[in-house]
């Protein structure tokens, strides 16, 4: 040791450091060379260390340790290259700790472990610095103070008087030990730095280092400063709005604008709108708050925005899939009809098994009153979901499925989303009536857009022109109704699962009415049960005598006149009790509608009764001969279409031929010419299913006998006397009972169809299934109730089928 005190050393620059020395652990802290650091001592051994250094020599190693957790590191825990320092100054804390300050010396290295109690004391060695004087090591010195001084200017912990200090120091070593001191630095990076004894290379560490932090600092103050200038753009729009809003305080305009805007908005906050929903309202409601409520805009927008917001983008109900609830619905609301009921229960057994009520859509076909409408409503109320009905019969504008372009003045969306606001809910029974009805002209086809809506791989993203957003139709239940199928678009019945309804027989009528066109009614008109009674001859009567259709719409308005009487009656105090019977139903409904028995026109040779089928339901058709002097020629009369003259055609043909066969002298057609006629003459009429019934007048007018007074036809002919099958079965046969035939003679290849029938239609009538003209020739010219016609051998093949 030099007889020169530490501080003279220190002084001249040259601090001679003893080889054995008390090692001071350090947490998460490095000391270097030439620099002071302060260090807080609270450990009892490291007290007892510092209070032996300052009574001796003041000079101790400080090497740090591994890990930071352990609370009395052993030599394993401690880094082997530490810094000998110098204690300046030691102030003892109240609480038994110690502050001390300690300047670095020089790098060591520990050699050898001298002992561990009362604290760590070792040998070490002076580690000196490698230094070789060059170009680069010049240009790494100046490139360090350049990049220091900038990290400097940027960092606010980093005092200013350090860039000339930095500036000043032309010892590569202790230039690196200036910049690694006073950076925050990782404890591993400075540690690194401590045991690099490299000048240059610890240089070019410190260049990487001070390039990484000058990365990190300018980021960051790039980010600072974006977010300064959001904060001042954010005052600005503020002080804008002020005075905006002062200016439309000043207009008075400005208070109710603004509610208006913020009621909007906590509109838009609260429903759960879809993404492509919600980034749509945003955009409009920014648009709307910059124009002036007075702009023409302003209301497109502000009507827009009331539309998306009505929507119901989330809102659903629940299901009820309970097929025994759904049982005793359908029942309630429905008289029979059990076909359709069983259909609609198939459907929801489906759907429970699903647990997702999507599926075909349902489309009802039938004549008109039969209950389609009412179907629906049921179906609505069996699953617990609303209730919406949507006509499109006569609808001719694309627009109106799709909606407006928000172009046109006065646009708005079209009927089906219109139909889901109402609904308000998204899952909601949507009945679209009368499809069969939709046109199409130069503003497009309705049919054609409504492809997409009853499509389910389409109708999930449906567009509406006005919203012009995708809205999910997925969930919707589409029930489509119609009268005849013939009318629909191809394309557009290949999604609906038909199911058909056909009329009602007398005694379907009969129970419809007691069971719920009475009561109906005498709600409708403020009556009870004891002041009306309505008995089953005057149901009947009104059903026979005052209306002849497939459904019950005309009988619903029927009762409802004997109900108004009645209620005449009781008003006027005439009677507090009525009950209606037969005979006063036809004196208070007047003359009858209706024969009662429509056969006698039948009475006179060459008039025979075809059955009809019509898109309201089926009907009976008078097809009538006559024969004047000529030439044999044909007219034919009744607005009958092209199917029906060539029928015509084809039946006299067929008795021209056969001429012999039926009687008639063989000159009989050459002298005569032959008129056929079909009323109602006003009414169009077309198909080929009169064929035998005009072959049948021809054979009465030239024969000169009567047809039968019971017997119905139905059945096209062909040239080779041959009877094809038709369509319509049950329409035609509910017709034929209506207007009290017995007999119906059908095409042999119908018989499958007469199993669709009710059960009292087939006990009540006699089907005669035929495959010729001469069969049906058996049965049109055998009198009344014959069971079983007397004919040729042909006929006798086909005895009449009692189905």
């Amino acid at each position: 040791m030099s007889e020169l005190t530490v501080d003279e050393q220190l002084e001249q620059g040259d601090v001679e450091i003893p080889p054995v020395l008390p090692v001071l652990p350090l947490k998460e802290t490095v000391v270097f060379p030439q620099s002071v650091s302060p260090l807080a001592i609270g450990q009892e051994r490291s007290v007892k260390l510092v209070d032996d250094v300052v009574a001796g020599e003041r000079m101790l190693a400080l090497v740090t340790v591994r890990d930071s957790g352990i609370d009395e590191p052993s030599w394993d825990d401690l880094h082997e290259v530490g810094t000998a320092a110098v204690v300046h100054k030691m102030i003892r804390v109240p609480d038994g700790t110690l502050r001390i300050l300690v300047q670095g010396v020089g790098r060591v290295r520990l050699d050898r472990r001298v002992s561990d109690e009362p604290y760590l004391v070792g040998e070490f060695s002076e580690v000196l610095d490698v230094v070789e004087e060059s170009p680069e090591l010049e240009a790494l010195t100046r490139s360090v103070q350049n990049e220091f001084g900038r990290l400097i200017s940027l960092v606010p912990y980093l005092p200013a008087e350090l860039e000339l200090a930095a500036a000043n120091v032309d010892d590569p070593s202790a230039l690196s030990h200036l910049v690694a001191s006073t950076l925050r630095l990782k404890t591993e990076e400075k540690q690194a730095l401590l045991e690099t004894a490299d000048v240059a290379a610890r240089l070019r560490q410190i260049l990487a280092i001070l390039g990484r932090e000058l990365e990190v600092v300018e980021l960051g103050s790039k980010i600072q400063s974006q977010v300064q200038s959001e904060m001042e753009k954010g005052q600005r729009e503020f002080f804008l709005r002020q005075q905006l809003k002062a200016i439309q305080d000043e207009l008075g305009e400005g208070d109710e604008q603004q509610a208006e805007i913020n009621e909007l908005r906590e509109q838009i906050e609260e429903k759960n709108l879809p993404e492509d929903a919600k980034k749509a309202v945003e955009r409009e409601l920014a648009r709307l708050e910059k124009l002036p409520s007075a702009a023409a805009e302003y209301g497109v927008i502000r009507t827009y925005l009331d539309w998306i917001l009505s929507l119901p983008w989330s809102e659903t109900t629940k299901d009820n899939l309970d097929l025994e609830h759904a049982r005793q619905v359908l029942d309630e609301d429905h008289y029979d009809l059990e076909k359709v009921k069983e259909r609609i229960l198939e459907y929801l057994a489906v759907s429970k098994l699903k647990n997702d009520l999507t599926g075909p859509i349902l489309c009802f076909v039938g004549p008109p009153g039969v209950g389609k409408t009412s179907l629906g409503q049921s179906i609505a109320r069996t699953t617990g979901r609303k209730f919406v009905r949507l006509s499109v019969g006569g609808v001719r504008d694309e627009a109106e499925i799709r909606g407006h372009r928000r172009t046109y003045i006065g646009a708005m969306p079209g009927t089906i989303i219109r139909s889901l606001r109402d609904a308000e809910s998204k899952n909601p029974v949507l009945l679209i009536d009368e499809i069969d009805k939709m046109g199409a002209d130069f503003r497009g086809d309705p049919a054609s857009a409504m492809l997409e809506v009853l499509d389910p791989e389409q109708n999930k993203h449906f567009r509406d022109h006005y919203l012009d957003l995708p809205f999910d139709l997925s969930k919707v239940l589409f029930i489509c109704t119609a009268n005849q199928l013939e009318t629909i678009p191809p394309p557009l019945l290949d999604r609906m699962d038909v199911i058909q309804l056909s009329g009602y027989t007398e005694d379907e009528k009969l129970g419809i009415a007691r069971k719920y066109l009475v009561p109906k009614q005498l709600e409708a008109h403020g009556l009870t049960d004891e002041q009306l009674q309505i008995g089953d001859e005057a149901l009947l009567t009104v059903i026979r005598e005052y209306t002849r259709e497939a459904g019950v719409r005309n009988l619903e308005r029927r009762i409802a006149d004997l109900c108004r009487k009645t209620a005449r009656e009781i008003a006027e105090e005439k009677a507090e009790r009525v009950e209606v019977d037969g005979d006063r139903a036809r004196s208070w409904l007047g003359p009858r509608r209706f024969p009662a028995d429509p056969r006698k026109r039948t009475a006179d040779p060459g008039v025979a009764t075809g059955l009809a089928y019509t898109p309201v339901g089926g009907d009976v058709l008078f097809i009538e001969a006559a024969a004047y002097p000529g030439k044999g020629r044909l007219t034919i009369t009744g607005q009958l279409g092209e199917v029906m003259q060539e029928s015509a055609q084809a039946a006299l043909s067929w008795v021209r031929a056969h001429a012999t066969e039926l009687g008639v002298a063989e000159d009989w057609f050459a002298e005569h010419d032959v008129h056929i006629h079909v009323p109602a003459g006003a009414v169009p009429k077309d198909g080929p299913s009169a064929g035998i019934t005009m072959a049948t007048a021809i054979a009465s007018l030239v024969r000169g006998d009567p047809v039968a007074e019971d017997v119905g036809m139905t059945g096209e002919i062909t040239l080779t006397g041959q009877v094809l099958p038709i369509g319509g079965l049950r329409e035609k046969v509910l017709a034929a009972q209506r207007y009290g035939l017995k007999r119906i003679v059908v095409p042999h290849d119908n018989e499958p169809d007469l199993e669709e029938l009710p059960e009292e239609t087939r006990e009540e009538l006699e089907f005669v299934l035929v495959d010729s003209i001469d069969d049906v020739f058996a049965v049109a010219f055998s009198p009344a109730g014959t069971s079983r016609p007397k004919a040729a051998p042909s006929s006798e093949r086909q005895a009449a089928a009692s189905v």
